[in-house]
């Protein structure tokens, strides 16, 4: 039977005519099978899963359980051409299984929500307390850096989910580099009229060469001193 690397047995949303090695059904396209040690397809009866419930995916405590309890259970996952990779859909489990694991999470769901909601809270404070290492850092690197400044580069730059640089394993550890690489991308944007260019239809690399020079003086002076503009 279809196993994870996790040795969990696996249920595969078909993406493709499919058809019982077992007994033969012709089971089209979006079946749900699983496959037997030759790979071959088996629908749900077949593969003695046909009992299980299907849960869907999205909530932590109840798949937790359902699956804690449910002596037999399934991953199931879909093939997504957009990120070409499976992905899972959730889970099947016993029916039983199910039905206790739901009583459980209405009986402590306030508990759990005051839990996630101080766990919310602390990761806020720990994301302000990074915040502010960050703009410390900065002030580090570049001294002279108009005051101020370094708070509204830190809190652009380590903005939550942002995919930005001050989210990257290198800038946690307040590498000099991240804070480098923030601090140009700030001045870039703030200090020269590289936005204009843009909105003049300038390809990007273009635009990032004409300002090059503008950059490295603010940056130069930021770090060593000297007059402001």
């Amino acid at each position: 039977m279809g196993k994870s690397k996790n040795n969990d047995i696996v249920v595969f949303f078909s993406n493709r005519n499919s058809t019982c090695g077992e007994c033969k059904q012709e089971l089209g396209r979006s079946a749900w099978i699983t496959l037997d040690h030759k790979r071959n397809a088996l629908c749900l009866n077949c593969g003695d899963l046909d009992h299980l419930v299907f849960l869907p995916s999205g909530d932590a405590a109840l798949t937790r359980r359902s699956r804690k309890y449910s002596g037999l259970s399934a991953v199931v996952v879909k093939w997504s051409r957009a990120r070409k990779r499976y992905e899972r859909q959730g889970l099947l489990v016993e029916d039983e299984a199910l039905e206790r694991a739901e009583k459980e999470c209405a009986a402590d769901e306030d508990a759990r929500k005051l839990a996630r909601a101080r766990a919310a809270a602390r990761r806020d404070e720990l994301d302000l307390e990074y915040i502010r290492s960050f703009a410390g850092r900065v002030r580090e690197v570049y001294p002279d850096c108009p005051t101020g400044r370094e708070r509204r580069i830190a809190e652009h730059a380590c903005r939550k989910y942002s995919g930005r640089v001050g989210r990257s394993a290198a800038a946690k550890t307040l590498d000099r580099e991240a804070v480098r690489l923030a601090v140009t991308a700030h001045v870039r944007h703030a200090e020269t009229n590289y936005d204009d260019l843009l909105l003049k239809g300038i390809e990007r690399w273009e635009a990032r060469d004409k300002v090059y020079s503008d950059v490295s003086q603010v940056l130069d002076r930021w770090e060593h001193g000297g007059p402001q503009d």
